[in-house]
């Protein structure tokens, strides 16, 4: 088992009163989430980041695996945002992965463990919320578990959801002030199969189903063509925080099916495990894309009157994984304990955007003439700019193990390996005026290699362990999408223009650490270096409404990360963790023209990971003789994130300084939006408190109590040409929860 792992329990989670991961992150040292929105949470682990990874980049990997029991639910862009209700625990697993499990990642791996059917006792619980979240909606959730042996070797288990989100950003439009449009719903099903039939076999067939709906984003908006201090024709305005401007609706859909079938065997001397999973996934991202296309509009000089229409950009991803591992390990007395297994997945994942633009043909023909519209359409649709298709096919082939031998009694040594092999096809189709043109085009990605792991435990007592470890982890290349030619500025095609595949990227990851246990303190703290060869860096390509990847020769990411949990009295307890971690590019990359891309340069900082964070918690409960004898509990924890950034060019002199070079609305387009994007550090208080007994409890929460309007992320559109804003948190939310067990 890796020595850098957290565990989050289901009491855990439980009383921090977590519903998502970026929630529990609060909780969990070295473990940082950019929220982009409802299900597109990047997940960075220690400091290894390749920055802003958003919408449109099917291509690039995670760098994070996210596990739900045996089953592997990764998806880049998309984090699966489960429910985490009714789970025994959430492991955070530090460091590369891939002698344990099967899918590997080059960062770490995060765990879904759920509770598992139980054939000796009936269980069921249900729990009730409700919250107001300050200047914005009332939301709820309700949530239930029925546990119900059938016989006395087969158990069912089913776990229901649903949560109604409080929405919290306005969006002004031409027709008024909308209120909450990003408020949503997230519900979902969860039910599995125990059958025992002997004490050697265990068969858990299981399905899962979940859908999440929102009606807009967490984005609070700075600067929109449509709406900014500089207009004459239109009223100027200065939009407010949490106010963004909608010329056309968003929202985003997340539908997401996983069956899965475990088998389990004891035999004598080893455990066989079986996993096979299906994933299914639709994803529906519905973006205004109204200054976006105008911002090209105004660059190819059509009509005035053009630039008043509503243009909506639609990103779908329809995807269906199949996945088998086949896992040995050994289950004997001796010195030596070995796991080894198989692992094949293969992933058909179909990309693809839409700019529906109603009547926007008739201007494209009054501009260019008769019969371009429908010449540069490639196959597409009327009136919609833009359209591409991306299908993507990925194979991967995995063999695993690892070995340890107990020395002595307190000294062991783990040796570990695992060989992959990928290959990945992707096609593009492109058409419309905004596009290439391309026709089925065919790119193909292909890596195989082996990764090590080496890691040594001595038990200096009975309560403190130190363990050294070196281990190797590996991320897919890719193949760039085709920057959008006909829209980029000059300057941004000879800068982002050769830009075409990006190699994989490695990491040797050494840490050295310690833990320990004792009568009211538990402590575990760990150093680390992780030196990166070719890491994957994601930029916005400017004008181009592209993105680019590629690869920084030499980086590193090193520090210090800690937690301690100390039972002060037998009433309260405290805790404190944190991450200190310096993050930085050992190399500098140079873009065609000779400059340095995009702040990618010897000394800089990675992106979206702060080089301080920290965490406290205080839990107190005492006995009362209130509602027939009951514990009285009061829980806070404290969230402290130190400043970083979205994009490496962000921390360049004078990044923060945008002119739109577009005349509209009585704006010259000279005018400058002046930002910091150095995003500020900030802090997140909960709390909450009440009375439990066996049977049930009850609790009143507040979460952001200092009402934190934190900026997490810097959004731009087309380089900041068409949109300028921030993504941000939650504002106060107030609420109560009932939970009843029986």
């Amino acid at each position: 088992m890796p020595f850098s792992l957290n565990v989050q329990t289901g009491a855990d989670i439980q009383r921090s009163g977590a519903s998502t991961i970026e929630e529990l992150s609060r909780n969990i040292a070295g473990l940082s989430i950019q929220n982009l929105g409802p299900g597109q949470s990047q997940v960075a682990i220690r400091g290894v980041s390749a920055s802003q990874i958003v919408r449109d980049q099917p291509g690039v990997k995670e760098q994070v695996g996210v596990y739900l029991d045996e089953s592997v639910v990764s998806l880049s862009l998309f984090t699966p945002d489960f429910d985490l209700y009714d789970l025994n625990r959430v492991e955070t697993l530090r460091g590369p992965q891939g002698t344990l499990f099967g899918s590997g990642s080059v960062g770490g791996t995060i765990r879904y463990i759920t509770n598992q059917p139980n054939a000796e006792a009936f269980e069921a619980s249900v729990e009730g919320s409700m919250n107001k979240v300050t200047d914005g909606d009332v939301g709820g959730s309700m949530k239930a578990m029925v546990n119900i042996p059938i016989a006395d070797t087969l158990a069912l288990c089913v776990v229901g959801y649903s949560t109604a989100y409080s929405g919290f950003i306005d969006a002004l439009t031409d027709d008024g002030r909308v209120k909450d449009v990003n408020d949503g719903t997230r519900s979902g099903v969860r039910a599995s199969l125990r059958f025992e039939p002997n004490d050697m076999i265990a068969i858990t067939p299981r399905v899962i189903y979940q859908d999440i709906e929102t009606d807009g984003f967490n984005r609070q908006e700075s600067f929109n063509l449509y709406v900014n201090p500089f207009t004459t024709a239109r009223p100027a305005i200065r939009m407010e925080e949490r106010e963004q401007f909608l010329l056309s609706r968003e929202g985003f859909e997340d539908e997401t099916l996983l069956a899965d079938l475990t088998v389990e065997v004891s035999l004598d001397a080893f455990d066989i495990t079986s996993v096979t999973s299906y994933l299914e996934r639709d994803i529906l991202v519905s973006r205004d894309g109204s200054a976006l296309t105008v911002s090209v509009t105004i660059d190819l000089g059509y009509t005035p009157a053009a630039a008043l229409l509503p243009s909506n950009l639609v990103d779908t991803t329809d995807l269906e994984q199949l996945s088998q591992e086949l896992r040995i390990s050994s289950n004997g007395d001796g010195p030596f304990h070995w796991v080894g297994g198989v692992f094949y997945s293969e992933v058909d994942r179909v990309y693809a955007q839409r700019l529906p633009t109603p009547g926007y043909d008739v201007f494209t023909d009054l501009r260019f003439g008769a019969g371009t519209s429908r010449a540069v359409a490639n196959g597409f649709g009327v009136d919609s700019p833009f359209n591409s298709d991306l299908p993507y096919d990925i194979k991967q082939l995995a063999l695993f193990g690892e070995v340890t031998w107990d020395l002595t009694d307190d000294f062991s040594v783990t040796v570990g390996g695992r060989y992959y092999d990928f290959e990945e096809e992707r096609s593009i189709t492109s058409g419309g005026l905004f596009a290439n043109g391309d026709l089925g085009r065919i790119d193909e990605t292909s890596s195989d290699g082996i990764n090590a792991r080496v890691l040594a435990a001595w038990s200096l007592s009975d309560n403190v362990t130190i363990n050294a470890q070196a281990a190797q982890g590996f991320r897919l290349g890719g193949v760039n999408d085709p920057l959008n030619a006909s829209i980029c500025s000059p300057g941004d095609r000879a800068t982002f223009g050769n830009f075409q595949a990006y190699d994989d990227e490695t990491m040797w990851n050494y840490e050295l650490g310690i833990k320990g246990e004792f009568d009211r303190v538990r402590f575990a703290a760990a150093i680390f270096y992780s030196d990166i060869e070719d890491l994957q860096v994601t930029l916005d390509a400017g004008s181009c409404s592209s993105r680019i990847s590629f690869n920084v020769e030499k980086a590193h990411s090193t520090g210090f990360e800690f937690e301690v949990a100390f039972d002060a009295t037998e009433q309260l307890e405290l805790s404190l963790s944190g991450t200190v971690v310096e993050s930085e590019f050992d190399t500098t990359v140079r873009a065609a023209t000779g400059g340095i891309l995009g702040g990618v340069e010897k000394g800089n900082r990675f992106a979206s990971v702060p080089e301080v964070q920290l965490i406290a918690g205080a839990t107190w409960t005492t006995p009362t003789e209130l509602f027939g004898g009951s514990d009285f509990f009061v829980t806070g924890v404290v969230q402290w994130v130190g400043d970083h950034i979205t994009q490496p060019s962000d921390q360049v002199a004078g990044a923060g300084v945008f002119r739109s070079r577009l005349p509209f609305a009585g704006a010259t387009g000279n005018e400058s939006t002046d930002l910091n994007l150095e995003l500020s550090e900030y802090s997140i208080a909960n709390v909450q408190a009440g009375f439990a007994t066996e049977a049930w409890e009850a609790l009143l929460f507040v979460n952001n109590l200092s009402d934190e309007n934190a900026e997490l992320a810097f959004d731009r559109e087309r380089g900041g040409r068409a949109r300028l804003g921030f993504h941000t948190n939650t504002p106060r939310t107030v609420g109560v929860t009932y939970r009843l067990f029986f």
